[in-house]
């Protein structure tokens, strides 16, 4: 990477195109013969799916409703005949760089519908929903006195991901904060002209 930036390349085409002779001097300045001539190395295996492997993996447990909580979400299984058993289990959360995210169960995907903790109920939403007006009124008032996440999310970096679940909401997030930022106080400002006291009366003058 040092040397990508030293040589002012930002482009994956330029990079290519640098890295052959930065192999042959690379390998003219450090490589060793090896002690023996035998290539140990192995194949990939084909059920080493490498989409598998370089991704951000976790594990969660989920609860008697069939809800699996991940970074500040809620991703809620969709009933069926395998998730029904699965509650008190710990299911796998793949996070791929690509932005999408999947719930495993024993190499297993299972779908679900997320609710975001971010969502937050709008006054078009309680007028939209007359039937449902008191109780969307009522949790728009306790999210009202929360206050707003302003914390770090766990997980991998998302500012050069894809499109993804995960990489929207930060998104969001990070529109939010930036949002509610109040403009910076203004200080007292100091006059530019300087005021003098007024000259004193001579004794004389305040008799009269």
């Amino acid at each position: 990477m040092k040397e990508l930036r030293l040589a002012g390349i930002s482009t994956i085409e330029a990079a290519n195109a640098f890295l052959p002779a930065f192999l042959k001097t690379h390998n003219a300045r450090f490589a060793k013969p090896p002690a023996s001539e035998q290539d140990l190395h192995r194949p990939i295996a084909g059920t080493n799916d490498l989409d598998d492997i370089l991704c951000w993996r976790e594990q969660r447990s989920v609860s008697r409703q069939l809800v699996v909580n991940y970074n500040r979400m809620k991703f809620m299984l969709r009933s069926d005949k395998t998730s029904a058993a699965l509650a008190g289990k710990v299911v796998d959360i793949y996070d791929f760089p690509d932005g999408r995210l999947e719930i495993r169960w024993k190499g297993l995907p299972l779908s679900y519908s997320v609710f975001d903790h971010l969502q937050r109920v709008s006054h078009a939403a309680i007028v939209e929903n007359k039937r449902l007006g008191e109780v969307l009124a009522w949790i728009k008032q306790q999210q009202d006195k929360q206050p707003h996440h302003r914390g770090g999310l766990a997980g991998p970096r998302r500012s050069n991901q894809k499109a993804g679940l995960m990489k929207d909401r930060v998104d969001r997030l990070i529109q939010g904060t930036k949002s509610r930022t109040r403009p910076a106080r203004l200080g007292r400002r100091r006059c530019d002209n300087e005021v003098s006291a007024a000259p004193a009366q001579a004794p004389s003058e305040a008799a009269e």
